[in-house]
């Protein structure tokens, strides 16, 4: 077991190159034998999972079986908790994000998150809030830069042509849905490879999640997302890829199946994964 409760300091990262594409290009996840634990509880044991590139991997399976403590080893911000440990590896493209030589503010970087309660910073208006990323990792750019910049992730969240002519506007007057696809907007300005949603719907209503979903579709194609949710019919909406965590018997989080989509909600191979699907327990 090895504690991950080193702090690093933030990182000066190069700006994105003028006329580069508008993302980097989408990387595969891997996690090899992942275990997590707070203090001495448990909470994943031995956790293997591909989440390749171009595709959306929903983590489903009920509360307390580590889906959300997952996705934060992803990302190294589970060790972010004092008590937190970790073992076992985070492969992004082959190179593991938990090698001593590589900072935590690059894997960040790289590996974004859009959290279940939106979170733009509420008196900063729309325009700063798509560039604070930028700012806390030192990434320096021109004005026009700045503004292609803001228009590009507002289009990508599904959001600028609701705000193009009130930027200035703070970020926290926006409703609930637009402020979480501002987070998206947010998230993607650092460019990253991967986005981690971590139920990012649960606390929208029906229109604003159908808004989300949709820009969930439209994002697979430049970066790859791992999306936690307790709604099943939206795993099967959203997702080409699905893993199904369970913890039984006050035993840690695992995976008991993993597949395609379409596979877990139809064929599912295991008795445990249709009973979930299909309501029977959760």
């Amino acid at each position: 077991m090895t504690s991950v409760t080193e702090t690093e300091t933030t990182a000066v990262l190069p700006p994105p190159h003028p006329g580069a594409p508008s993302g980097a290009r989408p990387a595969t996840l891997e996690a090899r034998s992942v275990s997590a634990w707070f203090g001495t509880h448990q909470v994943l044991a031995q956790v293997c999972l591909t989440m390749p590139a171009h595709r959306v991997t929903a983590l489903i399976g009920p509360s307390g079986c580590g889906k959300s403590t997952f996705l934060r080893v992803l990302n190294r911000m589970h060790e972010l908790t004092a008590s937190a440990a970790m073992a076992g590896a985070v492969l992004l493209d082959g190179e593991d994000i938990y090698d001593r030589g590589r900072r935590i503010t690059h894997a960040r970087r790289q590996i974004g998150m859009v959290f279940q309660k939106p979170n733009p910073f509420p008196s900063m208006s729309i325009h700063d809030n798509v560039l604070a990323g930028l700012k806390m990792n030192g990434i320096r750019t021109s004005r026009g830069e700045r503004d292609m910049l803001v228009e590009e992730c507002l289009t990508k969240a599904g959001l600028w042509k609701e705000v193009r002519d009130r930027l200035r506007q703070p970020g926290g007057a926006l409703s609930g849905g637009q402020q979480q696809r501002l987070c998206i907007a947010r998230s993607l300005a650092v460019r990253p490879r991967v986005l981690l949603m971590d139920e990012p719907c649960s606390a929208l209503d029906p229109t604003s999640t159908r808004r989300i979903e949709q820009t969930i579709g439209e994002l697979s194609s430049d970066v790859t997302i791992v999306i936690v949710t307790h709604n099943m019919q939206q795993a099967a909406r959203v997702s080409d890829n699905c893993a199904f965590f369970l913890a039984e018997q006050g035993t840690p989080g695992g995976i008991v199946e993993h597949g395609p989509t379409e596979a877990m909600f139809e064929r599912p191979q295991d008795p445990r994964t249709a009973d979930y699907v299909n309501g029977r327990f959760g």
